[in-house]
């Protein structure tokens, strides 16, 4: 699944033209092709078909894993999900397969959603913090700060990893920068939040804003063939890496499943908190 450097790469894309395509704001839409009509999660279909014609996009943001588009009437708001992918072409382009929402923009410009899975959503709201409210601090934010993250740890008991995968408790963490932050930080992914000493909020901070800086440096990561132009696979320090050499102490990085999800770790630099 995208995850926040994913989706920060490509609002930024969106945002200021990539490649000799246009950028996305000041464009309007000037009709839409909709091929899984269960992309639109709300409003209705026929009321989304009627909404958007000739509404025209202001910006491109992000929030947690959420593309955000400021309309005239309105803000529409994009969730890849699983495999979802978006970008801006020209309308003779040739389609591919999983195309299966596109928004049609003045100037024989599309911005086409592709996804595989058909598990991505799109809303059209008039107040779209009923949705985006609900998600905790941006971790990247300048007010997200070790004492933030020591207060929000502290209201809970849970392991870490499943922890910061709740979109609720922080956004834009998933699977890939969980994984890559509590390495960095030498915390064990089944370690109790309420456990971390103030040196241990210290070190998880750090963790998250490195490794997702780091992987906004390098594009996200592009370990599916659904995603596009990413590096960070090739920095990985454990994710996907089970059995090969922590980079930090060379002992065999183990996988195991927490909460029904991988989970990567060096079981030397994050030892397994006591019973």
């Amino acid at each position: 699944m995208p995850e926040l450097p994913e989706v920060e790469t490509l609002a930024q894309m969106l945002k200021h033209g990539h490649e000799g395509h246009p950028p996305l704001p000041g464009r309007r839409v000037v009709g839409v092709s909709l091929r899984w009509p269960r992309h639109v999660a709300e409003p209705s279909v026929p009321a989304f078909r009627r909404r958007i014609q000739g509404q025209t996009i202001h910006d491109v943001s992000r929030r947690g894993k959420y593309f955000v588009f400021p309309l005239d009437e309105g803000t529409l708001l994009i969730h890849l999900k699983m495999s979802g992918d978006l970008r801006i072409t020209q309308r003779h382009a040739r389609r591919d397969r999983f195309e299966h929402t596109i928004l049609h923009l003045d100037g024989d410009w599309d911005l086409r959603f592709s996804d595989s899975r058909k598990f991505g959503k799109l809303y059209l709201l008039n107040d779209p913090d009923r949705l985006l409210g609900v998600l905790g601090p941006e971790p990247l934010a300048r007010d997200f700060t070790p004492a933030v993250l020591a207060q929000r740890l502290a209201g809970h008991d849970r392991p870490l990893k499943p922890l910061l995968l709740d979109q609720t408790f922080v956004a834009g963490i998933g699977n890939i920068y969980a994984d890559e932050a509590l390495h960095r930080a030498h915390l064990h992914p089944l370690r109790r939040s309420r456990s971390l000493a103030t040196p241990d909020v210290r070190a998880l901070w750090r963790g998250i804003r490195a490794a997702l800086r780091q992987g906004i440096r390098h594009n996200g990561a592009s370990i599916d063939w659904v995603y596009r132009g990413g590096e960070f696979q090739n920095h990985f320090r454990v994710y996907q890496r089970a059995g090969e050499g922590c980079p930090v102490c060379g002992t065999p990085i183990v996988r195991t499943v927490i909460g029904q999800r991988s989970s990567h770790f060096c079981p030397e630099c994050q030892p397994e908190p006591e019973p």
